[in-house]
């Protein structure tokens, strides 16, 4: 028997097609540097309230392992200290689409997406200097976050949807980054 559409960790992946998904507000703060912006929250991520909150995505780990040597360690555990801990290294999270319709966690299944509203960032993230997509479908809208005028970045999916990348290949291009921009 499929688990009933009502429960809020299958809505995304049973909503009947035209339900309009609402994505994660901003997590950003006046020290932010490095803006990471996914496409749209998958099934998992919707469920938790929590960006990048599917088991096998390794956007957690990737940012663990580049600030391993940091003073402040993460806290794998708890999502508001893994949260926590990212401000205090400068990185904000947020995504491409407001809004879509979608079926499952697919960025190939979002229908009649709505775009954020990159402009109102300038004045909450004053110290901003640089954007990061994360994957292909972010980088399609790389000329909205261009608004807020600092470079702006693809880097590879943290998806396990991207299996075409290892863990070590995404980790090495992220860590790239983050060093050219003296983030690291």
């Amino acid at each position: 028997m499929p688990p009933p559409a009502s429960n809020p960790a299958n809505l995304a992946a049973t909503a009947p097609a035209g339900t309009r998904l609402a994505g994660l507000a901003p997590v950003i703060s006046p020290s932010t540097r490095l803006l990471v912006l996914g496409s749209f929250p998958g099934a998992a991520s919707l469920a938790a309230g929590q960006y990048y909150a599917h088991p096998r995505n390794h956007f957690w780990p990737i940012f663990h392992a580049i600030f391993a040597s940091s003073q402040r360690q993460m806290d794998l555990e708890s999502y508001e200290n893994r949260i926590d801990w990212l401000l205090q290294h400068g990185v904000g999270l947020w995504d491409v689409y407001a809004s879509c319709e979608r079926l499952g966690s697919l960025d190939s299944a979002i229908r009649e997406a709505q775009v954020n509203d990159f402009a109102s960032l300038a004045a909450r993230c004053p110290l901003l200097s640089v954007i990061a997509h994360n994957g292909g479908e972010s980088f399609r809208h790389a000329r909205h976050a261009a608004v807020l005028g600092v470079p702006v970045e693809r880097l590879p999916s943290t998806s396990p949807a991207n299996a075409s990348w290892s863990f070590e290949r995404k980790l090495a291009a992220w860590r790239e980054l983050l060093v050219r921009h003296g983030l690291v």
